[in-house]
């Protein structure tokens, strides 16, 4: 076995999280390669089409009480916020069914709040430090976000899950009509009340940042390989190393972070996880009158609205579907027509528009999978982390760091556990 400075890790995956972890191990002294099939920060990835927030608020899990009962729109509405397709159902039906368990609780969902924070509550100043470290901090923008509501009425009816964020640390401020005018002037005056998270950020180019971060990992010692994981290569039931399009890599550790990809190379090391594609849309107008200094998110839309490089995007909709599904651009006329609403200068004029669809990977129980491999210690997964892989990435790279160096995980990592979804499946043969 190799010593602890000269161990060669594998990051299968170019994402966000996969290349948070692959900085992370690059600075502990280990030798790091990357391998992905396309290249980092490109429009295939769900790193690039984001709503771009860095919330400490993102704690919520999809799945709460009382769902269940809407399971029937979610199937006939295909423009809903949540929705599910209806011609994918049967093979989706087990993943639905834990999924509606996991949040039945108030409880439950309380409970995966508290553990999502582990990940979520430093994320702003974790983004910072590693915008600064790669020389991208013009990326990385900490003016706060903005979560507004027709009036405090249309709060309180939400009150429960906000006091659980208020539980768990989140920092917020109530603002008036008048303070919502200051932050988000061209927002429409139907909106009168709003939570402010000072702590929050975004990020002004996600492809772009995700880009960056390849360009400084090269530069600085990691290996990119553009080619196509096949498999794990074991023998004995260790690894070996990866089997490869372009031929095998050999390596002492590897790190599965392939997002909506990974489910087959984690059933490959013992651990056969729900893994199921949280698709997500959005619009972004290019020629947009104004832009946010304080991006908003309009609690009657549940999208994010934010000033990229790219111009003004409202990204939002979850749409559960097999990956490969054929992307149902209703759902993106349904943000640009809820846009236009929230912002009056919007209306009554065409727009150079850009539209786009990827797919999240999401677990059931809203909480991504971080943690050794059941039969193959030297593999760990970091995928699963639905709609806050941005924020949460830094968090997961440090918990892998801490898994491969064999320390105590200075984040509890138990929450994020494989283990939690029963025992894995058997290990396959030497391949």
């Amino acid at each position: 076995m190799s010593n602890f400075h000269s161990r060669h890790i594998a990051v299968i995956g170019a994402g966000i999280v996969g290349l948070c972890v692959a900085e992370r191990l690059l600075s502990e002294g280990h030798r790091v390669t990357v391998v992905d099939p396309a290249a980092p920060g490109g429009a295939q990835a769900a790193s690039y089409g984001n709503g771009a927030f860095i919330s400490p608020a993102s704690v919520l899990p999809m799945s709460a009480p009382g769902l269940w009962r809407q399971v029937p729109k979610m199937l006939l509405d295909p423009t809903g916020a949540l929705s599910v397709r209806l011609r994918d159902l049967p093979g989706l039906l087990p993943w639905l069914w834990a999924f509606l368990r996991a949040g039945n609780r108030p409880g439950n969902v309380a409970r995966i709040a508290g553990d999502l924070n582990l990940l979520l509550r430093d994320a702003p100043a974790r983004h910072a430090e590693l915008a600064a470290r790669t020389g991208q901090s013009d990326l990385i923008r900490q003016t706060g976000l903005l979560y507004a509501f027709r009036d405090r009425a249309a709060w309180q009816a939400e009150c429960s899950g906000w006091q659980i964020r208020a539980e768990c640390g989140v920092v917020m401020e109530d603002c008036t009509a008048a303070r919502l005018r200051a932050l988000a002037p061209d927002l429409s005056s139907d909106y009168g009340f709003g939570i402010l998270i000072s702590e929050g950020a975004h990020c002004v180019d996600p492809g772009g940042y995700v880009a960056g971060l390849a360009r400084y990992l090269t530069v600085s010692g990691a290996e990119l390989r553009q080619d196509r994981v096949l498999g794990l290569h074991l023998s004995g039931g260790q690894l070996r190393g990866l089997r490869c399009a372009g031929g095998d890599l050999l390596c002492d550790r590897a790190v599965i972070a392939a997002g909506i990809a990974s489910a087959p190379f984690a059933t490959e090391a013992g651990d056969r996880l729900p893994l199921a594609a949280e698709r997500g849309y959005h619009v972004e107008i290019a020629d947009a009158p104004f832009r946010l200094d304080v991006p908003v998110m309009p609690q009657d839309g549940k999208m994010a609205n934010v000033t990229t490089r790219g111009g003004l995007r409202a990204a939002g909709q979850v749409e559960i579907a097999v990956p490969d599904a054929p992307p149902n651009w209703a759902r993106a006329e349904v943000l640009l027509s809820h846009l236009k609403r929230s912002y009056p200068a919007l209306a009554g004029r065409s727009h150079d528009l850009k539209r786009w669809m990827g797919c999240r990977p999401s677990m059931p129980d809203g909480k991504p999978v971080i943690g050794r491999a059941s039969a193959v210690p030297e593999v760990i997964h970091a995928f699963g982390h639905g709609h806050v892989g941005l924020a949460s990435a830094p968090a997961t790279a440090e918990i892998v760091a801490d898994l491969i160096a064999g320390r105590p995980p200075r984040r509890d990592s138990a929450p994020f556990s494989p283990a939690r979804f029963g025992r894995g499946v058997a290990l396959r043969g030497p391949t």
